[in-house]
Protein backbone atom coordinates (compact mmCIF):
# COMPACT_ATOMS: atom_id res chain seq x y z
CA UNK A 1 0.00 0.00 0.00
CA UNK A 2 2.90 2.39 0.73
CA UNK A 3 4.01 1.93 -2.87
CA UNK A 4 0.67 3.09 -4.27
CA UNK A 5 -0.37 6.56 -5.37
CA UNK A 6 -2.53 7.67 -2.44
CA UNK A 7 -5.40 9.07 -4.48
CA UNK A 8 -6.22 5.63 -5.90
CA UNK A 9 -7.25 4.32 -2.48
CA UNK A 10 -8.63 7.58 -1.04
CA UNK A 11 -12.38 7.32 -0.64
CA UNK A 12 -13.23 11.03 -0.65
CA UNK A 13 -12.73 13.49 -3.49
CA UNK A 14 -14.91 16.62 -3.40
CA UNK A 15 -13.71 18.13 -6.67
CA UNK A 16 -11.47 16.85 -9.44
CA UNK A 17 -10.02 17.65 -12.82
CA UNK A 18 -9.05 14.91 -15.25
CA UNK A 19 -6.48 16.08 -17.79
CA UNK A 20 -5.28 14.10 -20.81
CA UNK A 21 -2.19 14.91 -22.84
CA UNK A 22 -0.71 13.85 -26.17
CA UNK A 23 2.97 13.97 -27.09
CA UNK A 24 4.23 17.29 -28.46
CA UNK A 25 5.87 17.80 -31.82
CA UNK A 26 9.42 18.17 -30.46
CA UNK A 27 9.35 16.23 -27.21
CA UNK A 28 12.07 16.08 -24.60
CA UNK A 29 10.23 13.35 -22.81
CA UNK A 30 12.80 12.07 -20.28
CA UNK A 31 13.61 15.57 -19.04
CA UNK A 32 9.95 16.53 -18.77
CA UNK A 33 9.09 13.32 -16.91
CA UNK A 34 11.97 14.04 -14.54
CA UNK A 35 10.33 17.39 -13.82
CA UNK A 36 7.00 15.66 -13.26
CA UNK A 37 8.62 13.29 -10.76
CA UNK A 38 10.16 16.20 -8.86
CA UNK A 39 6.87 18.11 -8.69
CA UNK A 40 4.55 15.17 -8.06
CA UNK A 41 2.28 15.61 -5.03
CA UNK A 42 1.14 12.15 -3.87
CA UNK A 43 -1.59 13.67 -1.66
CA UNK A 44 -3.50 15.43 -4.42
CA UNK A 45 -2.51 13.93 -7.79
CA UNK A 46 -2.77 10.60 -9.57
CA UNK A 47 -0.71 10.08 -12.74
CA UNK A 48 -1.41 7.53 -15.47
CA UNK A 49 0.89 6.64 -18.36
CA UNK A 50 -0.62 5.66 -21.69
CA UNK A 51 0.73 3.23 -24.27
CA UNK A 52 1.61 6.04 -26.75
CA UNK A 53 4.09 7.45 -24.21
CA UNK A 54 5.57 4.03 -23.42
CA UNK A 55 6.09 3.33 -27.12
CA UNK A 56 7.63 6.76 -27.69
CA UNK A 57 10.17 5.91 -24.99
CA UNK A 58 10.77 2.51 -26.63
CA UNK A 59 9.80 0.71 -23.45
CA UNK A 60 7.23 -1.89 -22.43
CA UNK A 61 4.90 -2.13 -19.42
CA UNK A 62 3.63 -5.68 -18.98
CA UNK A 63 -0.18 -5.52 -19.00
CA UNK A 64 -0.58 -2.08 -20.59
CA UNK A 65 -2.49 -2.04 -23.86
CA UNK A 66 -4.83 0.16 -25.88
CA UNK A 67 -8.47 0.55 -24.92
CA UNK A 68 -10.52 -1.65 -27.29
CA UNK A 69 -12.99 -0.07 -29.68
CA UNK A 70 -16.12 -2.21 -29.36
CA UNK A 71 -19.59 -2.32 -30.86
CA UNK A 72 -22.93 -3.91 -30.08
CA UNK A 73 -26.47 -3.51 -31.42
CA UNK A 74 -26.79 0.27 -32.01
CA UNK A 75 -23.87 0.78 -29.58
CA UNK A 76 -20.36 2.07 -30.17
CA UNK A 77 -17.64 2.09 -27.52
CA UNK A 78 -14.94 4.52 -28.71
CA UNK A 79 -11.21 4.17 -28.09
CA UNK A 80 -9.44 7.49 -27.55
CA UNK A 81 -5.84 6.78 -26.46
CA UNK A 82 -3.76 9.42 -24.71
CA UNK A 83 -0.11 9.61 -23.68
CA UNK A 84 -0.65 10.91 -20.15
CA UNK A 85 -3.59 11.11 -17.73
CA UNK A 86 -3.61 13.33 -14.66
CA UNK A 87 -6.26 13.24 -11.94
CA UNK A 88 -6.08 16.38 -9.82
CA UNK A 89 -7.95 16.05 -6.52
CA UNK A 90 -8.99 18.78 -4.10
CA UNK A 91 -11.71 20.72 -2.32
CA UNK A 92 -11.56 24.06 -4.17
CA UNK A 93 -12.34 24.46 -7.87
CA UNK A 94 -10.23 27.59 -8.18
CA UNK A 95 -7.19 25.89 -6.69
CA UNK A 96 -7.65 22.98 -9.10
CA UNK A 97 -7.84 25.40 -12.03
CA UNK A 98 -4.52 27.00 -11.08
CA UNK A 99 -2.90 23.60 -10.55
CA UNK A 100 -4.09 22.60 -14.02
CA UNK A 101 -2.36 25.65 -15.50
CA UNK A 102 0.82 24.88 -13.59
CA UNK A 103 0.80 21.27 -14.76
CA UNK A 104 0.21 22.26 -18.38
CA UNK A 105 3.14 24.69 -18.16
CA UNK A 106 5.37 22.05 -16.52
CA UNK A 107 4.68 19.49 -19.25
CA UNK A 108 4.88 21.86 -22.23
CA UNK A 109 6.10 21.55 -24.96
CA UNK A 110 6.77 17.82 -24.57
CA UNK A 111 3.07 17.21 -23.93
CA UNK A 112 0.02 18.97 -25.36
CA UNK A 113 -3.14 19.32 -23.29
CA UNK A 114 -5.96 17.65 -25.22
CA UNK A 115 -8.87 17.60 -22.81
CA UNK A 116 -10.00 18.66 -19.34
CA UNK A 117 -13.04 17.17 -17.59
CA UNK A 118 -14.11 18.96 -14.42
CA UNK A 119 -15.86 16.69 -11.91
CA UNK A 120 -17.41 16.87 -8.46
CA UNK A 121 -18.99 14.78 -5.75
CA UNK A 122 -22.79 14.88 -5.89
CA UNK A 123 -25.06 14.07 -2.94
CA UNK A 124 -22.84 11.51 -1.21
CA UNK A 125 -21.47 9.65 -4.24
CA UNK A 126 -24.52 9.70 -6.49
CA UNK A 127 -24.60 9.92 -10.25
CA UNK A 128 -26.60 12.84 -11.64
CA UNK A 129 -29.43 10.39 -12.32
CA UNK A 130 -29.73 10.10 -8.54
CA UNK A 131 -28.39 6.54 -8.16
CA UNK A 132 -25.49 5.72 -5.86
CA UNK A 133 -22.27 4.94 -7.69
CA UNK A 134 -19.56 2.51 -6.60
CA UNK A 135 -21.87 0.58 -4.26
CA UNK A 136 -20.17 -2.73 -5.01
CA UNK A 137 -16.60 -1.59 -4.49
CA UNK A 138 -14.51 -4.22 -2.67
CA UNK A 139 -13.39 -3.33 0.84
CA UNK A 140 -10.28 -3.87 2.96
CA UNK A 141 -7.79 -6.40 1.70
CA UNK A 142 -10.11 -7.32 -1.19
CA UNK A 143 -9.91 -3.73 -2.42
CA UNK A 144 -6.13 -3.82 -2.64
CA UNK A 145 -6.19 -7.26 -4.26
CA UNK A 146 -8.58 -6.03 -6.94
CA UNK A 147 -6.99 -2.65 -7.62
CA UNK A 148 -3.24 -3.10 -7.20
CA UNK A 149 -0.49 -5.11 -8.83
CA UNK A 150 1.15 -7.64 -6.50
CA UNK A 151 3.98 -10.12 -6.94
CA UNK A 152 5.30 -8.74 -10.22
CA UNK A 153 8.52 -7.24 -8.86
CA UNK A 154 9.99 -3.77 -8.29
CA UNK A 155 8.61 -1.06 -10.54
CA UNK A 156 5.27 -2.85 -10.98
CA UNK A 157 4.20 -3.86 -7.47
CA UNK A 158 1.91 -1.21 -5.98
CA UNK A 159 0.98 0.15 -9.38
CA UNK A 160 -2.48 -0.04 -10.92
CA UNK A 161 -4.15 -0.10 -14.31
CA UNK A 162 -6.99 2.35 -14.84
CA UNK A 163 -9.80 2.51 -17.40
CA UNK A 164 -11.22 6.00 -17.94
CA UNK A 165 -14.38 6.79 -19.91
CA UNK A 166 -16.48 9.92 -20.18
CA UNK A 167 -20.16 9.02 -20.42
CA UNK A 168 -22.68 11.62 -21.66
CA UNK A 169 -26.21 11.28 -20.30
CA UNK A 170 -29.39 11.98 -22.26
CA UNK A 171 -31.53 13.36 -19.44
CA UNK A 172 -34.59 13.79 -21.65
CA UNK A 173 -34.48 10.07 -22.44
CA UNK A 174 -33.89 9.21 -18.78
CA UNK A 175 -36.74 11.40 -17.55
CA UNK A 176 -38.97 9.89 -20.23
CA UNK A 177 -38.83 6.64 -18.26
CA UNK A 178 -41.13 6.15 -15.31
CA UNK A 179 -39.49 5.89 -11.87
CA UNK A 180 -40.14 2.14 -11.96
CA UNK A 181 -38.54 1.84 -15.41
CA UNK A 182 -35.53 3.81 -14.18
CA UNK A 183 -35.10 1.45 -11.23
CA UNK A 184 -35.41 -1.58 -13.51
CA UNK A 185 -32.78 -0.16 -15.87
CA UNK A 186 -30.33 0.19 -13.00
CA UNK A 187 -31.45 -2.90 -11.07
CA UNK A 188 -31.65 -1.02 -7.76
CA UNK A 189 -34.17 1.29 -6.15
CA UNK A 190 -33.04 4.89 -6.15
CA UNK A 191 -34.84 5.54 -2.86
CA UNK A 192 -32.87 3.07 -0.69
CA UNK A 193 -30.24 1.58 -3.06
CA UNK A 194 -31.65 -1.94 -2.60
CA UNK A 195 -31.21 -4.39 -5.46
CA UNK A 196 -34.42 -5.51 -7.14
CA UNK A 197 -35.19 -9.22 -6.99
CA UNK A 198 -37.24 -8.95 -10.19
CA UNK A 199 -34.70 -6.92 -12.19
CA UNK A 200 -34.52 -7.97 -15.86
CA UNK A 201 -31.39 -9.47 -17.39
CA UNK A 202 -30.72 -6.11 -19.07
CA UNK A 203 -30.48 -4.23 -15.75
CA UNK A 204 -27.06 -2.72 -15.18
CA UNK A 205 -26.63 -4.55 -11.87
CA UNK A 206 -27.40 -7.87 -13.56
CA UNK A 207 -24.94 -7.12 -16.37
CA UNK A 208 -22.06 -6.18 -14.09
CA UNK A 209 -22.40 -8.13 -10.81
CA UNK A 210 -18.73 -8.75 -10.17
CA UNK A 211 -19.17 -12.16 -8.52
CA UNK A 212 -21.08 -13.51 -11.52
CA UNK A 213 -17.99 -13.67 -13.74
CA UNK A 214 -15.46 -16.48 -13.95
CA UNK A 215 -13.08 -15.45 -12.54
CA UNK A 216 -14.85 -12.73 -10.51
CA UNK A 217 -14.45 -9.32 -12.14
CA UNK A 218 -13.70 -6.97 -9.24
CA UNK A 219 -12.62 -3.38 -9.91
CA UNK A 220 -12.26 -0.29 -7.75
CA UNK A 221 -14.51 2.48 -9.07
CA UNK A 222 -13.72 6.14 -8.49
CA UNK A 223 -16.23 7.66 -10.92
CA UNK A 224 -17.52 11.24 -10.59
CA UNK A 225 -20.21 13.38 -12.26
CA UNK A 226 -19.18 16.04 -14.77
CA UNK A 227 -20.93 19.03 -16.33
CA UNK A 228 -20.09 21.36 -19.21
CA UNK A 229 -22.70 24.04 -19.82
CA UNK A 230 -25.90 21.95 -20.12
CA UNK A 231 -24.13 18.72 -21.07
CA UNK A 232 -23.44 16.32 -18.22
CA UNK A 233 -22.78 12.72 -17.31
CA UNK A 234 -20.37 10.45 -15.47
CA UNK A 235 -16.61 10.27 -15.74
CA UNK A 236 -16.08 6.57 -15.19
CA UNK A 237 -12.84 5.51 -13.52
CA UNK A 238 -12.03 1.87 -12.68
CA UNK A 239 -8.73 0.69 -11.20
CA UNK A 240 -7.57 -2.92 -11.39
CA UNK A 241 -4.52 -5.15 -11.13
CA UNK A 242 -5.14 -5.68 -14.85
CA UNK A 243 -7.72 -4.60 -17.43
CA UNK A 244 -9.30 -8.05 -17.63
CA UNK A 245 -12.10 -7.50 -15.10
CA UNK A 246 -13.14 -4.19 -16.66
CA UNK A 247 -13.18 -5.69 -20.15
CA UNK A 248 -15.25 -8.66 -18.98
CA UNK A 249 -17.89 -6.27 -17.64
CA UNK A 250 -17.81 -4.10 -20.76
CA UNK A 251 -18.23 -7.11 -23.06
CA UNK A 252 -21.28 -8.24 -21.11
CA UNK A 253 -22.73 -4.72 -21.16
CA UNK A 254 -22.74 -4.68 -24.96
CA UNK A 255 -24.17 -8.20 -25.10
CA UNK A 256 -21.13 -9.83 -26.67
CA UNK A 257 -21.98 -13.31 -25.39
CA UNK A 258 -25.77 -13.41 -24.97
CA UNK A 259 -27.04 -10.55 -27.13
CA UNK A 260 -28.56 -8.70 -24.16
CA UNK A 261 -27.41 -5.10 -23.96
CA UNK A 262 -27.20 -3.11 -20.76
CA UNK A 263 -30.27 -0.94 -20.15
CA UNK A 264 -27.95 1.98 -19.36
CA UNK A 265 -27.57 2.52 -23.10
CA UNK A 266 -31.17 3.77 -23.17
CA UNK A 267 -29.96 7.07 -21.73
CA UNK A 268 -26.16 7.26 -21.68
CA UNK A 269 -23.24 6.64 -24.04
CA UNK A 270 -19.44 6.73 -23.72
CA UNK A 271 -17.73 9.47 -25.72
CA UNK A 272 -14.17 8.51 -24.79
CA UNK A 273 -12.21 5.51 -23.56
CA UNK A 274 -8.56 5.05 -22.64
CA UNK A 275 -6.27 2.81 -20.59
CA UNK A 276 -3.38 3.96 -18.41
CA UNK A 277 -0.78 2.49 -16.09
CA UNK A 278 -0.50 4.30 -12.76
CA UNK A 279 3.11 3.83 -11.63
CA UNK A 280 3.99 3.04 -8.02
CA UNK A 281 5.56 5.53 -5.63
CA UNK A 282 9.05 5.29 -4.16
CA UNK A 283 10.29 7.70 -1.50
CA UNK A 284 7.32 9.98 -2.16
CA UNK A 285 8.01 10.23 -5.91
CA UNK A 286 6.64 8.43 -8.93
CA UNK A 287 8.67 5.32 -9.60
CA UNK A 288 9.29 5.47 -13.33
CA UNK A 289 12.17 2.99 -13.33
CA UNK A 290 10.39 0.81 -15.89
CA UNK A 291 10.50 3.77 -18.27
CA UNK A 292 14.28 3.92 -17.68
CA UNK A 293 14.10 7.29 -15.91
Amino acid sequence: MSLTQKGILASETKHARFLTFSIGSDPELPETLDDLQENFDPETTVIGVGLPLVLALRREINGLRLFPALAGPAIEIPSTPSALWCWLRGTDRGELFHRSRELEDLLSPSFLLDDVVECFQHDAHRDLTGYEDGTENPQGEALQTAALVHGKGPGLDGSSFVAAQQWAHDFDAFQGLSPQQQDLAIGRRRSDNQELSDAPASAHVQRTTQESFQPPAFVLRRSMPWTNNMAAGLYFVAFGHSFDAFEAQLHRMIGKDDGITDALFQFTRPVSGAYFWCPPVKNGKLDLALLAL
